[in-house]
């Protein structure tokens, strides 16, 4: 779960940062969050439940 969130806030990032270059101080905070949410995941390993 935390894998798909990290993939979409990346993608939201890069078409953001592509769309509305100005607010670069918002789409780098999704980047931020999205790197915090792979390593999260990674960290966390798989879990007995799906």
């Amino acid at each position: 779960m935390f894998l798909i969130l990290a993939l979409v806030l990346i993608l939201a990032w890069v078409g953001g940062f592509v769309v509305f270059h100005t607010a670069g101080f918002l789409i780098h905070l999704l980047l931020v969050f999205a790197v915090i949410s792979i390593i999260f995941h990674f960290l966390r390993g798989r879990s007995a439940a799906v």
